[in-house]
């Protein structure tokens, strides 16, 4: 799995409210919850970002409440990843299950400016930096997660298993 995106950035403490924020919870529509990804951080966010660009976050991203309607937010809004320096345990367990590709750095946020593009490999446990000759390391997604990020969520991989 590789990655390739504009990378936008947002602070530590990024919690589920900022992702998606309440009030548009009254819609479980991913793409009604992809049209206000981050507006309570960024209100431009959705008009700026492309398809396929990258969320890079701080410390603790995804805290607060356990909703899984941040990391289908996130996913349907065209993130193709998020990277960040922590993720709150409860938003890493529901990104894999709905799907949305998450991995760990602790450099990456200090090294980019917001727009810099990156490249994840998740396969070789490496983020390229463009412009930048040595490429950070990250902790490898293991093949069983890599599947569930393939097969679009632990839902649409239970349910292929059963079909074969």
């Amino acid at each position: 799995m590789k990655f390739k995106g504009k990378i936008w950035k947002f602070g530590d403490n990024i919690d589920t409210d900022v992702i998606i924020p309440a009030r548009y919870l009254n819609s479980s529509d991913p793409q009604v919850l992809a049209a206000h990804c981050m507006e309570d951080a960024d209100p431009d966010f959705m008009k700026k970002m492309k398809p396929g660009d990258i969320i890079v976050g701080g410390e603790n991203f995804g805290c607060g409440s356990s909703r899984e309607h941040a990391p289908i937010a996130i996913k349907a809004a065209g993130v193709a990843c998020v990277v960040a320096k922590s993720f709150a345990r409860i938003f890493y367990r529901n990104s894999f299950n709905m799907g949305l590709p998450i991995f760990e750095s602790a450099d990456l946020w200090a090294k980019v400016a917001e727009g810099t593009e990156i490249e994840v490999d998740a396969d070789a446990g490496l983020i390229r930096i463009a412009q930048e000759a040595t490429p950070l390391t990250i902790q490898p997604v293991p093949p069983f997660m890599q599947q569930l990020i393939a097969d679009g969520g632990l839902m649409n991989h239970i349910a292929k298993g059963k079909k074969k």
